[in-house]
């Protein structure tokens, strides 16, 4: 998942870039309206972190020029805590979301993570395959079979790309997923995106999970196969 965070604090932004770059996300920075603008309309960001008050040119702007142009990118927007009437005005123009600062982080890490599942195909709790549950918070796999007293039989570490890949897919069952729409989605805006080692990230996963987990359609990409 690829996100854009558009804030101008030099505190602020850089290390909300940094926490969620933690949590297994792909992070741009935007420290003003032009660049936020630029790369909200041009990049396929997962979700928009918008602060209304930028300079050169202010969130609200940018936000309804997206909606005019079709762009439906879910949007969190940061408001002054007294800001009521910015937020009713970013509601109105199509935000998805608000939070007033100042705020706690993890509120804003919930709330990012609920508008990304709100926002993919499967919209579940949880993401199952098979017998394993994809533990975002740990960014790793459990096995549901359980030993006396609730600790998991098996767990199974993922590498922060394999991480982002399986993910992704299991957001989005029954796509077929390019190789060049996954490295969109799973580098940010300064990494080098070669998306032929999407196939080495597959063939570990595929080792994990099945083969039939994940096919492979000839000149177009994956698909990846939820439990039927």
């Amino acid at each position: 998942m690829r996100l854009l965070i558009a804030e101008d604090d030099a505190a602020l932004g850089p290390r909300l870039r940094d926490r969620l770059a933690r949590e297994g996300y792909a992070v741009d920075l935007a420290v003003d309206g032009i660049d936020a603008g630029h790369l909200g309309a041009t990049e396929p960001y997962d979700a928009v972190i918008l602060d209304l008050g930028l300079p050169r040119r202010n969130g609200l702007e940018l936000l309804r020029e997206w909606r005019a142009a079709g762009n439906q990118v879910p949007v969190l927007i940061l408001t002054a805590r007294d800001g009521w009437s910015e937020r009713v005005e970013g509601l109105r123009a199509g935000a998805d979301d608000y939070l007033g600062k100042p705020f706690h982080t993890e509120e804003l890490l919930a709330r990012v993570h609920a508008l990304l599942r709100r926002a993919a195909p499967a919209a579940a709790t949880e993401l199952r395959v098979g017998p394993w549950r994809l533990d975002e918070t740990r960014q790793c796999l459990v096995s549901d079979d359980a030993r006396p007293g609730g600790a998991p039989t098996r767990e199974q570490p993922l590498t922060a790309t394999e991480f982002r890949l399986l993910r992704y897919m299991m957001r989005h069952p029954g796509e077929i997923l390019s190789k060049t729409r996954l490295a969109e989605h799973l580098y940010d805006y300064d990494s080098d995106r070669d998306s032929n080692v999407i196939e080495v990230y597959v063939r570990r996963l595929r080792q994990i999970l099945g083969d039939e987990r994940i096919e492979t359609r000839r000149g177009q990409g994956y698909l990846f196969v939820a439990d039927r």
